[in-house]
């Protein structure tokens, strides 16, 4: 049998074949029994999950750091998705088959969604890439998982219910992983999932509600672009366009600032949108130099990013209606590298848009980043994109379960082709097998994590009402 490389996100392996590999996974079965993905319980050492999001907040914009509490304490599910950090420690306790791939790093529901690709068609992916690191495969998947029963357990599904979404979603994965472990390196390199598979796939499983809301979601994401943020976000002020206030979500630097140090942060931001540049493609370069830079705001991103340096960027083209609006984001150090191993990259931006290229199948054309030295004398490091294009987000409170279910195993299949990429997809394809026992332990773990997500959230409520910390609603 002809040998081929067994490439992985560690950095390279040897000379296997085929068969070695699947040796390899299902030897880890020994290390890592299917069955025992099921067992958690927290370190008796485990730190405070509040310690855990203050000392995140220390390297924050301090104005901002209560409107993250404020979104934190919503909702279990708001705090789970800020709280990668806190799932980081925890998942670095349980076992794993030693098999690694680029994560994600924070593979809950909400980043996956609708995306446009630079061919113009609308794909569904993964979104949020500021965790990604190299790592075991299980903690994107048990991510996943637990913020299905999260979801569910807000929508009012019964045990049974939560059960059969996530072991739709687990399921997808496993197969898909097995269907990418028989195909050619390049034919998993091209496999995506377009808007006209989303309708087939929901014209087959949902009724006549869950299509419709489907519809709209498309129809939704081709129109959230750079010209309706345009319209949105900015406005005409003495015949030039001008980024407006949007309370919590958009500042403009003139209200952030006196005038003296907006202008010092002003160069620096057209500094950063010059020295980005250089890490495009020599055709991206040549595009952005035909735009420049006429405006720019600080943006509130998220919930777990809240309190993080993010500015937006309006550019002009051609003439005032050719806008571009970049998004300048900070990009940290991964949550997951306390656990599994410092980025190989010197810069943390070009550690982010490294795994987004790795795991999507195909990313922003403007997609870059840059280091940067700071008003205060830091240095910090950046990844731009885009602002807005043709990007739409799911909405879990309106999804019965049948509805959530496909999303599950959509989910479920563009992880899988997400690790597919970077690790080696013939032995994680050969240790899961086809019985379903992952499956049902996937299920296990992602209600007990739940358990556990939602006393952290009763701790920052506390906190917060204790005076400990301050929140803001918004």
């Amino acid at each position: 049998m002809t040998a081929i490389y067994a490439a992985t996100a560690a950095g390279g392996g040897p000379w296997l074949s085929p068969a070695d590999r699947a040796a390899r996974g299902r030897a880890a079965r020994k290390r890592a029994p299917r069955s025992g993905h099921g067992d958690f319980e927290p370190a008796a050492n485990r730190p405070d999950p509040v310690d855990v999001i203050e000392g995140q907040s220390a390297t924050r914009l301090p104005d901002l750091v209560p409107i993250r509490y404020g979104r934190m304490t919503q909702s279990p599910f708001r705090f789970y998705r800020g709280a990668a950090a806190i799932m980081a420690g925890d998942l670095a306790g349980t076992q794993d088959s030693d098999l690694r791939v680029q994560l994600c790093g924070d593979a809950h529901m909400l980043n996956f969604r609708l995306l446009g690709s630079p061919e113009r068609n609308l794909l569904f992916d993964i979104n949020d890439f500021d965790e990604t690191l190299p790592g075991p495969w299980e903690w994107d998947v048990k991510r996943l998982a637990t913020s299905l029963v999260i979801a569910g357990r807000e929508n009012g599904y019964s045990d049974a219910e939560r059960a059969t979404v996530v072991r739709r979603a687990v399921r997808s994965y496993r197969e898909q992983i097995r269907r990418f472990a028989a195909m050619r390196n390049l034919d998993v390199w091209y496999a995506r999932l377009d808007a006209d598979r989303l309708q087939e796939l929901a014209a087959e499983s949902l009724r006549t509600r869950g299509r419709r809301i489907l519809s709209e979601t498309l129809s939704k994401a081709r129109g959230r672009d750079s010209l309706q943020a345009f319209e949105k976000l900015t406005e005409e002020v003495g015949g030039e366009r001008r980024f407006v206030t949007v309370p919590h979500l958009i500042t403009p630097l003139a209200e952030l600032m006196p005038d003296k140090e907006r202008a010092v942060l002003e160069e620096q931001i057209r500094d950063l949108i010059e020295r980005y540049g250089h890490t495009l493609p020599p055709d991206r370069q040549h595009l952005l130099r035909q735009y420049t830079v006429v405006d720019m705001a600080r943006k509130v991103v998220g919930v777990g990013s809240v309190g993080t340096r993010c500015w937006v960027v309006l550019l002009l083209g051609r003439d005032g209606a050719d806008p571009l609006i970049l998004q300048a984001k900070e990009a940290g150090e991964s949550v997951l590298a306390a656990h599994a191993g410092a980025s190989e990259y010197a810069s943390q931006g070009e550690r982010v848009v490294a795994g987004q290229r790795l795991m999507q199948a195909a990313s922003d054309i403007f997609l870059g980043w840059n280091r940067v030295h700071g008003i205060d004398g830091r240095e910090r490091d950046f990844y731009l994109r885009q602002l807005r294009d043709w990007k739409a987000i799911a909405e879990p409170s309106r999804m019965e379960p049948r509805g959530m279910g496909l999303f599950a195993e959509v989910c479920g299949y563009t992880l899988a082709r997400g690790h597919a990429r970077s690790g080696d997809r013939i032995a994680i394809a050969a240790y899961l097998g086809r019985r379903d026992v992952f499956d049902h332990a996937l299920v296990e773990f992602a209600e007990g994590y739940a358990d556990l997500n939602e006393r952290d959230h009763r701790a920052l409520v506390d906190a917060v009402a204790a005076g400990r910390v301050a929140a803001v609603a918004a």
